[in-house]
């Protein structure tokens, strides 16, 4: 029997979120150069201490930014958000273009990116190990936040969806 975990993990239902992090660059606007990626990986791990946790792929330009900088932000994106979240899983130097004109704003605790959506939080890195070809990254929540009540974006079936009406 051949094990398909991809295919049967597309009937899961997933939020879809934008991580964002910064590394020291002297000669990028504030002197720092942020990358953001979207990801469907987020998980509470404990709400007392609060915890969360992103499975990120060994290797990644991201994944090297946030481990250097130990900081990142978490927006939950809305439902009319699939366009960002599309361009966002794209390679560095697409997500360096679009960073530059997305609507975004440092946050207050860690400097991460926060982009517009129904939920937002900052992080910063309590904890790692390896799970497979990926890390697993533990956040320690600093700050939170939500706005208006929107309809999340899910990825269910291999593509972007809004979540039905609550």
């Amino acid at each position: 029997m051949e094990l398909d975990l991809r295919t049967v993990m597309r009937h899961f239902a997933t939020g879809v979120g934008v991580v964002s992090t910064w590394t020291e660059e002297p000669s990028a606007p504030g002197g720092r150069r942020h990358d953001a990626i979207t990801v469907n990986s987020l998980i509470p791990v404990s709400y007392g201490p609060p915890l969360v946790a992103l499975s990120l792929r060994h290797g990644s330009v991201f994944l090297a930014d946030l481990l250097t900088s130990g900081f990142w932000g978490v927006s939950i994106l809305a439902a009319d958000a699939a366009d960002t979240a599309r361009t966002l899983a794209r390679p560095w130097e697409v997500r360096a273009g679009a960073l530059r004109t997305l609507a975004a704003s440092p946050g207050p605790h860690t400097g991460a990116l926060l982009l517009d959506g129904p939920g937002w939080m900052e992080c910063t890195l309590a904890d790692t190990f390896t799970a497979g070809d990926h890390l697993m990254v533990i956040g320690s929540v600093v700050a939170t936040g939500v706005r208006e009540a929107q309809n999340p974006l899910v990825f269910l079936h291999g593509s972007l969806a809004p979540a039905p009406a609550a």
